[in-house]
């Protein structure tokens, strides 16, 4: 599962002025304290579902900009990151699921770190999912506080790799690189959202490319996505491509643009934008095809 802090851009702000006019004078200091309106912090929930795979999802708390993290909230469990951070799990919090017959499946609170990812979650389930494309699930959070999350996500269909092959430039040794193409046809009735990802090696949390988009320019046609000359003799490269909704992929988009707009003070405030109801979050079924070659 793929993880962002959500923030909101809210800063106390000093202005502090030292001006030197002549040599001897005393520096000129202003200080001005802007009161911050209050931010309520909200339930952020992210869980991707896929058919076969036992459900997991994470369960959060959204902060103000300039919290520093350090002060443990009541009721919270902190859980260790292999990369020396922690995260404040909330653990009054129930989930369920609800599957396309409308049975209501309840997930355990039992936070863990996936070995295969590295990618943490709070709450899962027993079994492995059966999805179907076209089936609708439900998702249900709540916590003590009245907090209440709520939201639905459709199964997409199947969209299939045609090909994916490497070609080599012309210089040899060590400047001898290839690029690699992932091509598949896009359905032409629909308007339809990918995410095309590229791993090097084995599969795992850090990809070689991720990037998202949208069949505006190639509806209904044969479609080729390139690299660069990137890729070297005895590389192993798998192709994963995820035929998304539009709201995933708005999500997806409103996080990168928040990224590039953290700490920037020419970028203009980019807000998180979720597809579930109460709260902050993405609530999604992933349905992949994948390819893996081998550079000779």
């Amino acid at each position: 599962m793929f993880h962002t802090r959500v923030i909101r851009r809210l800063a106390n702000l000093t202005l502090t002025g030292g001006v030197g006019l002549l040599a001897g004078c005393k520096s000129l200091q202003n200080d001005v304290n802007v009161p911050l309106p209050y931010y309520p912090n909200q339930l952020v929930a992210e869980c991707y579902l896929q058919n076969g795979v036992v459900p997991r999802l994470a369960v959060t708390e959204s902060v103000p900009y300039l919290d520093d993290g350090q002060a443990i909230a009541a009721g919270s469990q902190v859980l260790s990151l292999s990369n020396g951070q922690t995260v404040q799990l909330p653990t009054d919090v129930t989930v369920t699921l609800t599957l396309p017959g409308g049975r209501p499946l309840p997930l355990r609170f039992s936070p863990g770190i996936d070995a295969a990812t590295g990618k943490y979650y709070t709450h899962t389930g027993a079994t492995p999912l059966l999805a179907q494309a076209g089936q609708q699930f439900g998702l249900d959070v709540q916590d003590k506080r009245g907090r209440h999350v709520t939201g639905t996500a459709i199964v997409p269909t199947r969209i299939r790799i045609d090909s994916a092959q490497y070609r080599y430039n012309a210089l040899t040794g060590a400047n001898k690189k290839a690029y690699f193409t992932t091509k598949w046809t896009d359905p032409g009735a629909t308007n339809d959202f990918y995410r095309l990802m590229l791993h090097k090696g084995k599969p795992a949390n850090n990809s070689e490319t991720d990037s998202e988009l949208n069949d505006r320019l190639f509806n209904g046609q044969p479609y080729a996505q390139a690299t660069t000359y990137r890729f070297v003799p005895g590389d192993t490269v798998t192709a994963t491509l995820y035929h998304i909704d539009s709201l995933y992929y708005a999500f997806r988009q409103s996080v990168r643009d928040a990224r590039n707009a953290n700490g920037n003070p020419f970028a203009q405030p980019a807000g998180i934008r979720s597809n579930v109801q109460g709260g902050l979050g993405i609530f999604t079924v992933l349905v992949s095809d994948q390819r893996t070659v081998y550079l000779k």
